[in-house]
């Protein structure tokens, strides 16, 4: 942002409601890229987004990340519309995010090393994903695995 811009936002006339300001993100996508060529030309059509602050691409775990004044569904749009590629948000996160990362739905094979998928917001994965401490304590005080555990079973 330039001296102008600062200056600007001090001198604005226009109502508040008219005009919205959007809040710095970091945008994860995740984007098949195969080559340098790949690379390059998911670079060019983001860099030149309004908004963007910076673009960083890792091209072994198939992930773009775009820091700037943006929405989400603008980037992936932007990203299908542009290059032609495949896109969508980025579904993984760290395996340490997750409370259990062995759960079905959760782990997944195509993921890169060390992340799991996120299970926050999917409703396709298994109850046991999202469970909170007490039903998780519940769930494992009947398990067979559970030494101490009760012994109605």
């Amino acid at each position: 942002m330039g001296v102008l811009d600062h200056v600007s936002e001090y001198f604005d006339c226009s109502s508040g409601d008219s005009k919205r300001h959007r809040s710095l993100q970091t945008v994860d996508v995740r984007v098949l890229i195969d080559c340098e060529g790949c690379e390059r030309k998911v670079r060019r059509a983001l860099e030149g987004m309004n908004g963007v602050r910076d673009v960083a691409i890792e091209p072994n775990a198939q992930k773009v990340t775009v820091v700037g004044y943006v929405e989400p569904n603008k980037v992936v749009a932007r990203i299908i519309h542009r290059t032609g590629k495949r896109a969508e948000l980025y579904p993984y996160v760290p395996y340490d995010v997750v409370a259990h990362p062995y759960a079905s739905g959760v782990y997944d094979n195509r993921a890169p090393v060390g992340y799991v998928r996120n299970t926050e917001y999917d409703p396709h994965v298994s109850r046991l994903a999202r469970a909170s401490s007490t039903e998780v304590r519940y769930t494992t005080a009947f398990s067979d695995e559970n030494a101490s555990g009760c012994g109605v079973m």
